[in-house]
């Protein structure tokens, strides 16, 4: 097993609160997680897609009061959303026994309705925690052009190689288009569901435009809005928002839209190798996706994260706005081995006003490349951000 930055979370997390929801995306590890944290403490495990364990829960608070000493994990919850009410009278008269923290541990693929039914029914009993794909700071430099070709989900970025690696990213598609998102609730084409995330596969990094997506897909905007929404709430898309201190600029005030694994951006284009990658135009704004989601995945919990962009050109690729600290960190992403200071990225830290400034470059070394910027590659700013 990869060791997953989020685990000492999970485990604080069961320290203070009485259920823990653990959610993200089909084959991300959430249940390998969770048997890493089971380990540790007398525990029960229920695979929800599992006759046998549904047909145990059809009395769930005679089960599972049976079970009042353990940590009981519930995979795959989404399946049996009518559990949440059961819950939330465990937990209270759990609290009136003494036993307040450390119940549950729930773990669903990050649909509306899963939100919708715990927020309800288990409000101030539950946290939330997100896993997210594999990220540079935890695969290390050495195997970075590994994650960034293949993605961060585990089965694709240990395959035995690139074409058995693609493969499985294909069917991950078709299998989330076809099964996965029909069965949490949406009825949309998956053709056209396909089309629209590739599309955003070819725009990575771009500013989101509904009108034009709208137009390409001859659908209405409030469709297509709904769509990015269902891929946003399934933890497959980002939109990272634009900046919006207070600076006297004409600012850019549409987000940024990323597929949020780089292996399903090269699986939507049919980009199998790295030397297909290197040739292919999205291979700049591809390697800028990864660096802000394996940025992002690193920082503190409660990190504010955006772009700056003015009307005049002057860009910042990523903000940190991390808990605590009242000035930003600004991020510039490069994928070369010379990185340099754009005159862009100079206005914009000028009317920022960031702590500390980085480029990240695809070399090791560290070092100064003026009195407040520093070159940094990926994986070393990762784990100083999962330190701060």
């Amino acid at each position: 097993m990869i060791p997953r930055r989020l685990l000492p979370a999970v485990v604080d997390a069961l320290a203070e609160a009485p259920a823990v929801a653990l959610l993200g995306p089909r084959q991300i590890g959430k249940t390998t997680l969770a048997l890493e944290v089971a380990k540790t403490r007398p525990s029960v495990y229920l695979d929800l897609e599992a006759e046998a364990d549904r047909a145990k829960l059809s009395d769930p608070e005679l089960y599972l009061s049976q079970h009042k000493d353990k940590l009981v994990i519930l995979d795959e919850i989404h399946r049996t959303p009518q559990l949440f009410l059961s819950l939330r009278g465990l937990i209270d008269s759990g609290r009136r026994r003494g036993r307040g923290t450390g119940r549950f541990l729930i773990l669903g693929s990050a649909s509306m309705d899963l939100l919708k039914q715990s927020s309800e029914s288990l409000a101030g009993r539950i946290r939330y925690l997100e896993l997210v794909p594999l990220d540079a700071g935890e695969v290390g430099q050495a195997a970075l052009e590994t994650l960034w070709l293949r993605g961060g989900f585990p089965p694709s970025f240990l395959a035995p190689s690139d074409a058995a690696s693609l493969h499985w990213r294909l069917d991950f598609i078709r299998t989330y288009l076809e099964r996965d998102i029909p069965q949490l609730g949406p009825r949309i084409p998956a053709e056209t569901l396909r089309r629209l995330w590739t599309m955003l596969a070819h725009q990575q990094g771009g500013l989101l435009n509904v009108a034009a997506l709208a137009r390409a897909l001859a659908v209405d905007g409030k469709t297509v809005a709904s769509y990015i929404e269902l891929l946003v709430d399934l933890l497959l898309v980002r939109r990272l928002p634009a900046w919006h201190g207070n600076v006297r600029k004409r600012l850019v005030k549409s987000p940024k839209v990323y597929v949020r694994d780089s292996g399903l951006v090269h699986a939507l284009l049919g980009i199998g190798d790295l030397e297909a990658l290197l040739a292919h135009p999205v291979a700049g704004a591809s390697w800028e996706g990864l660096a802000v989601e394996s940025i992002i995945s690193a920082a503190p919990f409660g990190t504010e994260s955006h772009f700056y962009r003015t009307a005049a050109g002057a860009e910042i690729d990523l903000i940190l706005k991390l808990p605590g600290q009242r000035r930003p960190w600004a991020v510039e992403i490069k994928r070369g081995l010379t990185p340099r200071i754009e005159r862009g990225f100079r206005l914009a830290c000028e009317d920022v006003k960031p702590e500390r400034c980085f480029v990240i470059y695809s070399g090791l070394e560290r070092f100064p490349l003026a009195e407040d910027v520093e070159a940094v590659s990926l994986a070393d700013l990762c784990t100083e951000l999962s330190q701060a």
